[in-house]
């Protein structure tokens, strides 16, 4: 596997969603399911960790009377 660092959110969730499938079909023993299982739960902090750290970047600033104040991004409805 690539280095997790480095990874994109859509290459993290690839490898995520593989470990889950080889987890599901139960063709592996115990020890090797306690080690995918593992490697699972670190991508899953991977993927979340950057979520949160786009969801920051979504947040918009917004400069109004010479004070800088966060705006929160709120999609609109097509």
């Amino acid at each position: 596997m690539a280095n997790e660092n480095n990874m994109s959110f859509e290459d993290t969730m690839k490898n995520l969603q593989e470990i889950v499938q080889e987890l599901e079909k139960g063709t592996l023993n115990l020890e090797d399911s306690v080690k995918k299982f593992e490697e699972g739960i670190e991508l899953s902090k991977k993927c979340n960790e950057i979520l949160e750290n786009a969801e920051k970047k979504i947040n918009i600033l917004i400069r109004k009377d010479e004070e800088i104040i966060e705006k929160p991004f709120t999609p609109t409805e097509e």
